[in-house]
């Protein structure tokens, strides 16, 4: 081997164990697990929120201090991760608890950035607003309410992930056909047909160009894919259902649900 060649040699295994050294071993890491999070609660937890960017939504105008870098419009976006997902292409969600309530707002610019109030879904607060110029369902006081479907889901992917995706005005609609797809599922058991839980199957949610006769924009929409195959999977999709009914995660709704969107208006 000549000298040239063995240089050479010497440097392609000075590389290889400069990627050796580079990462930690998982056994190591697994010794320290849960060391400096033990102090960390729900309250301290930011559930992600999923949603459709708009021609609007402040993380596509480069001008705008929210902007995301390649964010286009139709796609969706994870307001805690900044992770952007094609729209056309889509993401496969477990749905693990629904909840809707009427939220009631100040105007953007206006309040501190959070609800006035939050509705249960029982409430008669509609019937207590008028619909303003701006499509707006108005309180006497000014503030307005919105009719808000929240689909509290796992993100399936490589390493599932909680999130919420907060449907409301135009997308009420495809917030109905969802459940009604999800409580049409029929198995047959010891006992004959039973409805299986709504984390038992996954979902294919992608975006498409939607319009009336005020405009046009992005909206959901929501395919069967089947049943969850994984015990692994269905027990952490059964956990989160479980941590939401009791209480246990906070919702702190926010710009990433009261911003302005393309179908604010519709």
């Amino acid at each position: 081997m000549s000298q040239e060649q063995l240089k050479k040699k010497q440097e392609q295994n000075a590389v290889v164990e400069k990627e050796k050294a580079g990462a930690l071993s998982v056994s190591f890491l697994e010794s320290d697990a849960d060391q400096g999070l033990s102090n960390i609660g729900h309250d301290d937890l930011a559930l992600p929120f999923l949603k459709i960017l708009g021609q609007l939504s402040p993380e596509v105008n480069k001008r705008d201090g929210k902007y995301v870098k390649g964010a286009e419009p139709g796609m969706i976006y994870n307001s805690v991760t900044g992770d952007l997902f094609d729209g056309e292409e889509g993401i496969q969600v477990i749905p693990c608890h629904y909840k809707l309530e009427y939220i009631e707002w100040q105007d953007r610019g206006e309040g501190p950035g959070a609800p006035v109030a939050i509705h249960p879904s029982s409430s008669d607060i509609l019937s207590q607003t008028t619909r303003g110029a701006d499509f707006k369902d108005r309180l006497s006081n000014g503030n307005y309410v919105e009719k808000t479907a929240s689909h509290f889901i796992i993100i399936n992917g490589q390493t599932p992930t909680t999130a919420l995706i907060a449907m409301k005005s135009t997308q009420l609609k495809t917030s109905r056909k969802w459940n009604s797809m999800m409580q049409s599922i029929k198995l047959k058991g010891k006992n004959g047909l039973f409805t299986p839980a709504s984390f038992s199957h996954t979902y294919k949610l992608r975006t498409v160009p939607q319009s009336n006769d005020k405009g046009q924009w992005f909206g959901w929409e929501v395919s069967k894919i089947g049943p969850i195959e994984d015990q692994g999977l269905y027990q952490q999709a059964k956990s989160f259902y479980e941590s939401v009914s009791k209480g246990d995660v906070k919702v702190k709704h926010g710009n990433e649900s009261s911003e302005k969107s393309d179908d604010s208006i519709m």
